[in-house]
């Protein structure tokens, strides 16, 4: 879900709420502790120099519990973030501490904003022999990837 989109949502709510990938909702009294933008430069396994850039909501919560945050008031923060860092229409991930910090994507199911999980990819699965059919369960409809000549040793890969 990008800026623009959450915004467009919370415009309509009356009540925020999140909903873990579990159906569990966070609690009512969360705090947004955090809205920022990161900016992400890496090498891959396979030697090629990445960028990425997201916008970053840190969710909390503390014994707060006559606490409830308004939409007005998560687009007022929102907005104010946009301002200071001259955040562009970028994706957002949202971190949320379960048994360690977790990250998270975003999407928006009609009622509660739905914290989905993130994954990890090798992202030069042609440099490592991965045959080009093995892919996440996700981007295969959740059908078991084929993983049986992953990462061969010597392969180059990670």
């Amino acid at each position: 879900m990008k800026i623009s989109e959450i915004k467009a949502h919370l415009a309509v709510l009356k009540t925020i709420a999140f909903e873990l990938p579990n159906g569990k909702l966070v609690p009512k009294h969360f705090h947004v502790t955090e809205v920022g933008k990161i900016s992400k430069a890496y090498i891959d396994c396979g030697g090629t120099v990445r960028k990425e850039e997201f916008v970053n909501f840190q969710l909390w919560e503390a014994e707060d519990y006559n606490h409830r945050l308004h939409p007005e008031k998560l687009v007022s923060i929102i907005e104010l973030s946009e301002k200071l860092f001259g955040l562009e229409d970028l994706d957002i991930e949202v971190e949320y501490q379960n048994e360690t910090i977790g990250k998270y994507g975003l999407r928006f199911n009609g009622a509660n904003f739905v914290l989905t999980n993130t994954l990890t990819d090798c992202l030069a699965k042609e440099k490592c022999t991965i045959p080009k059919e093995t892919v996440l369960p996700t981007e295969q409809n959740e059908q078991t990837p084929n993983i049986s000549n992953s990462c061969a040793p010597g392969s180059g890969c990670c």
